[in-house]
């Protein structure tokens, strides 16, 4: 018996040894891949060459006017992505519901709304560090009561009638709802509304459409500048902080977010930016100019000869749209130091060669200068098959002339890079152009011409055509 017993404790002795080393195994394993985790989106975004963000389309946060991006997140992410050292793409959408569909699936690596904090909402993300704070009003339209001699308005949530009340649908203001719901007598009914902003909801109510929206406050506020007949004095919600939200895997990059959005309040950038859209008169003028991408579908007077033009040689308009700014900002008689003029800006020989003289209309050189890419095009040798690096060669062609990219194009592959690459690859060399070896001993940048600037040109230019798919149809 002893020896039975003896036998059975050593086994026991042994399977929990095992058990202790099996557990200690998928522990380590465990932390292991959630460090690996903690690398990835930082990773991802090494890795793919550029930050994706997601933001909504409205008058504050993002939008075009006049040709021009524009937005409060749209800086603030600009300023986040210059302090990465990558370029920026954004995917827009007014649905809360589908950008955090994106963001779950890795399709983004942040959120950049202002995103109440909440209990619930950490279930979705992960926050930032707080950028701001604000609250929630209740919006409605004051009506005058002539008999009466005075402007009817509800003063307090304890008198509000058995009305509904629009709201939208964010998985991140559901207990704020709630709170506002009972504070009415759970009289309020509450509508939720996805894909439309605030400002349309405001607009609403303002028009007459419906009678009472909840809105934050530093929002309302904007827009109480423009449409005059609006009560957003009644408060739905206490004071709440607001931040950026990330991925639960996105540890590191959390961590950057909250490194560089330290630097940007210290600065006292962050109030600047904040101040220049939420207590700036000019926001409420865009709402009635046709060239504001909100309300508008026109970048230009020239956009229909654009169009016209581009399907010519099957480019996106809205791409030659972009380089017209770069080049001129839309102004047909723009004339440079040295002798470039017109939307296009041609040089005097090269706007001869297409067709285009001092009298020529902004219709002619916008078909003139058309005919210039499609001419640069057809030059590039047919082993340059990336559209998207195609595009790059022409439009630096069109910045340098064609003579020094095909030189670039030579010595990137004399050290080893990619001549049919563009970002990385040929930008590199075309930027450095002395004899010596440009990596071994860093070229003579500095001595190069002041006016060479095909490196911020193309990179603007594709930067802004990506702004022009996100908010012009």
């Amino acid at each position: 018996m002893k020896k039975t017993s003896r036998k059975y404790i050593i086994l026991r002795a042994i399977l929990l040894g095992l058990a202790v080393v099996a557990i200690a195994f998928f522990v380590t394993r465990s932390l292991f891949h959630k460090e690996e985790e903690k690398k990835d989106a930082l990773r991802r975004i090494r890795e793919r060459g550029y930050l994706i963000a997601l933001t909504d389309q409205n008058t504050l946060n993002y939008f075009i006017y006049k040709g021009e991006p524009m937005g409060y997140q749209l800086e603030l992410l600009e300023s986040f992505a210059d302090y990465l050292g990558v370029p920026l793409r954004i995917i827009a959408s007014n649905d809360i519901s589908k950008l955090n569909y994106y963001l779950g699936n890795h399709a983004a690596d942040l959120m950049a709304l202002n995103l109440p904090v909440t209990r619930e909402g950490r279930d979705y993300v992960q926050y930032s560090l707080p950028f701001m704070e604000t609250r929630l009003v209740l919006v409605q339209r004051k009506t005058f009561d002539s008999k009466k001699g005075q402007v009817n308005a509800v003063k307090s949530l304890k008198e509000f009638p058995a009305d509904t009340v629009y709201v939208r649908t964010s998985p991140f203001l559901t207990s704020m709802y709630h709170s506002f719901y009972k504070k009415t007598g759970k009289k309020a009914i509450l509508k939720e509304v996805s894909d439309i902003t605030q400002e349309e909801l405001i607009r609403r109510v303002s028009t007459g459409a419906i009678r009472f929206a909840i809105c934050q406050e530093n929002v309302a506020m904007v827009y109480h500048r423009y449409y005059t007949n609006l009560d957003i004095s009644v408060l739905a919600f206490p004071l709440f902080s607001y931040s950026w939200g990330l991925s639960h895997a996105s540890d590191s990059l959390r961590m950057e977010v909250d490194a560089w959005l330290s630097e940007f309040k210290k600065s006292g950038e962050l109030k600047q930016t904040y101040l220049d859209y939420f207590d700036n008169q000019r926001i409420a003028n865009f709402l009635n100019s046709d060239y504001f991408s909100v309300y508008g579908s026109k970048l230009s007077p020239y956009d229909d000869a654009i169009r016209l033009q581009c399907r010519k040689i099957n480019w996106d308009w809205r791409l030659v749209a972009s380089l017209i700014y770069q080049e001129s900002n839309f102004r047909a008689g723009q004339v440079s130091a040295k002798s470039a003029s017109g939307l296009m800006q041609l040089m005097p020989e090269t706007a001869a060669k297409f067709g285009i003289n001092e009298q020529a209309t902004p219709e002619r050189q916008i078909a003139g200068g058309v005919k210039y890419l499609d001419y640069l095009d057809k030059q590039l040798p047919d082993e340059i098959i990336s559209p998207v690096d195609r595009i790059c060669f022409v439009l630096a062609c069109y910045n340098v002339g064609i003579g020094r990219v095909m030189a670039a194009r030579e010595k990137a592959a004399k050290y080893g890079k990619d001549k049919n690459r563009w970002n990385g690859h040929v930008d590199y060399y075309l930027l450095r152009r002395s004899k010596k070896h440009p990596i071994v001993k860093p070229d003579t940048v500095d001595s190069n011409p002041i006016d060479y600037k095909t490196e911020g040109f193309v990179n603007d230019i594709v930067a802004r055509y990506f702004h022009y798919r996100n908010l012009v149809k």
